[in-house]
């Protein structure tokens, strides 16, 4: 199976555009990147939210990642566990550990590697 693999050049300071490159056999993100060459690299503008309104203004102030977390619809919770059993299946961790009993292994892990 082939994955899309992205790479970014960060050109310095403040929002300067990034470059991206673009696989051809996928490219979920090229509605950002504007006058892409041959490769598929090009410049890259993510639309900024602006508001229309002073309601719409009070609304886009509440979206928040904190305000998301604290509201914690469906879909992140299903996201959450998802990477949660792919991380513990990476490990070879059974998916029933405790906090204390993931911190000990974790634990364990870094003082292996740290000699």
């Amino acid at each position: 199976m082939r994955i899309a693999q992205s790479k970014a050049w960060d050109h310095g300071k403040g929002s300067r555009p990034r470059k991206w490159f673009q696989p051809p056999f996928r490219r979920p993100w090229a509605r950002y990147v504007h006058d892409p060459d041959s490769r598929g690299i090009g410049t890259v503008r993510y639309p900024r939210l602006v508001p229309n309104s002073e309601e719409a203004a009070g609304e886009l102030a509440k979206r928040t990642l904190t305000n998301l977390y604290n509201q914690r619809p469906t879909w992140l919770v299903l996201a959450h566990q998802k990477l949660d059993s792919t991380v513990f299946a990476a490990y070879g961790w059974p998916y029933t550990l405790t906090d204390d009993e993931i911190l000990e292994k974790l634990l364990v892990l870094n003082l292996r590697h740290g000699t």
